[in-house]
């Protein structure tokens, strides 16, 4: 038996994988130091990769596609339906992995690292729209630039 698919649950330190079958039986359950992620899943055949969307999906997605996965991100609400059993890391992993096996299922597109750069820039744009820095009215008078 190969596997198939892999859910990964990325965290900060510790990362929870879960890979199954064609025919969806568990033949990988394992949890995983960041220093060793990239050594394990380089170990394992190309498979379709799940992870969940988070700041760190995209990064993690070009590291697993250079090892010759496929990978698929996937909006944390869209896997929450496939969650079995109470939230934790491994119960996670698992459902990512039954969610991405989903022949409807919607995936969060990919972003090059320029485009997470020119998403970052209107973020930090629209922070600054909605809640503007304070004038220097507001001080008291000691932050004057009058010259």
């Amino acid at each position: 038996m190969t596997i198939v698919t892999i859910g990964v649950d990325l965290a900060k330190n510790v990362f929870e994988l879960c890979g199954l079958d064609a025919e969806g039986n568990c033949l990988l359950r394992r949890r995983v130091r960041r220093e060793g992620l990239l050594q394990v899943l380089g170990e394992i055949p190309p498979c379709v990769i799940g992870v969940e969307a988070c700041a760190g999906a995209f990064f993690w997605q070009r590291r697993f596609e250079a090892l010759g996965h496929e990978v698929r991100i996937i909006a944390p609400q869209h896997v929450k339906p496939f969650a079995r059993r109470q939230k934790n890391d491994r119960n996670d992993a698992e459902a990512i992995c039954v969610a991405i096996r989903q022949p409807r299922m919607r995936f969060v597109p990919k972003k090059t690292i320029d485009q997470q750069d020119i998403q970052t820039l209107h973020h930090a744009r629209q922070r600054l729209v909605n809640h503007p820095p304070r004038s220097s009215a507001r001080c008291g008078g000691s932050c004057s630039t009058a010259a």
